[in-house]
């Protein structure tokens, strides 16, 4: 039972160790290879160029009939919200 359990532990020593290698390259290779797509492509600005905005149209008029109806509307409830 001792040498199952001294096999065991080698065992898992050895797959965390390839695990850790793998691991420790990939980091390398990912840092490798941001610095080559750097070298030959430039990042774009973080912030895009700014483009003006459209400025708000001034308002249609409104017909007589409509402007009435808004201030009834308006006077209504008004006088059913008075504090």
């Amino acid at each position: 039972m001792n040498e199952l359990m001294s096999n065991a532990v080698d065992l898992m020593i050895a797959g965390m160790g390839f695990v850790f290698a793998f691991l420790v390259i990939l980091v390398f290779a990912t840092g490798l290879m941001s610095k080559i797509i750097l070298r030959l492509a430039p990042p774009e600005p973080a912030t895009p160029a700014r483009t003006p905005r459209a400025k708000p149209k001034a308002p249609t008029s409104v017909d007589p009939d409509t402007a009435e109806a808004i201030k009834k509307a308006i006077a209504q409830y008004r006088s059913r919200h008075k504090k």
